[in-house]
């Protein structure tokens, strides 16, 4: 079976897809969901209770994907549980064959959920990334999970004085890849790549773009209002509401972009989540020519 981890290590260019985990997601809906992506993308990512969305446990999630032949990339978000159930959800994701985590602080719940749950935050993302690495390395498990160990980073354009500090710190911890945001502003992510590598971050870690397929300047704009980290520019937004066809534009945006990271020197690949459909996923990845 492809994964991701192999991908990345191994390939010039890796691709992941975001899968939807709802409260009504089962195990025919998530396989279904996931065999419209395969053959377009290494690995598929399941996002971890975003935004209070309920949802199956994703290393149940991983499971069932596994089972159907699929690499799932697992999301742990500090937010909803303590160390020592990250700990045992890290080993239960080891144990049944999942190979790629990405761990992250997690977003805040909407002000509408309610009752409001209370934000856990045991550990920081970066500790959390740092206990991902110990546990590989711990000779007391009768196995040592072999994870690619990745987290998350806000792309920008550097300035001079730079220090880079969040990044240097998830490396340190035992990042080997890192995702950024989703940033639809390429002339962001390459003066960002620039600076990673003139100062040689690409010899110690991996970066993987975010990118959206977005269907509406709508779905723009709630993306820029509800994921603050969210780089959307004016001009695609512009493009989205003068469009005749929002979603065949939303689809040419996203592989206008998608194609400018895959040449952004020192880009390791891509993740890409549809705002609404997830048949635009494979559209976007062959209008880019990126496979």
């Amino acid at each position: 079976m492809k994964t991701f981890k192999d991908a990345v290590q191994t390939k010039d260019f890796a691709i992941a897809a975001e899968v939807f985990l709802r409260p009504e997601t089962d195990a025919t809906s998530l396989c279904e969901q996931a065999r419209l992506l395969n053959d377009a993308v290494d690995a598929v990512l399941l996002t971890d209770n975003q935004y209070g969305q309920l949802h199956m446990s994703t290393i149940a999630a991983a499971s069932i994907l596994l089972d159907a032949g699929i690499d799932p990339i697992v999301q742990m978000a500090c937010r909803n549980r303590n160390r020592i159930a990250l700990i045992s959800d890290m080993l239960g994701a080891a144990a049944i064959g999942v190979t790629s985590l990405l761990l992250v602080a997690g977003e805040r719940a909407p002000p509408e959920l309610k009752p409001r749950p209370k934000p856990v935050l045991d550990l920081a993302a970066t500790e959390l990334i740092r206990t991902a690495a110990k546990l590989k390395l711990d000779e007391r498990l009768g196995y040592c999970p072999d994870f690619l160990v990745g987290g998350i980073v806000t792309p920008l354009i550097p300035k001079a004085s730079w220090k880079a500090t969040k990044l240097t710190e998830k490396i340190e911890a035992g990042a080997q890849f890192v995702q950024t945001h989703i940033c639809m502003d390429t002339r962001v992510l390459t003066a960002y790549m620039k600076h990673l590598v003139e100062k040689k971050f690409i010899r110690r870690t991996s970066v993987i773009g975010a990118v959206a397929v977005l269907e509406s300047a709508e779905d723009a704009e709630w993306l820029r209002e509800n994921r603050p980290s969210a780089n959307v520019p004016d001009q695609v937004v512009d493009r989205l509401r003068s469009a005749t066809d929002p979603k065949a534009e939303g689809i040419r945006i996203c592989a206008e972009t998608l194609q400018a990271i895959a040449e952004i020197p020192g880009m390791a690949g891509a993740n890409i989540m549809a705002a609404r459909d997830l048949q635009t996923i494979p559209e976007v990845i062959r209008a880019a020519g990126v496979t």
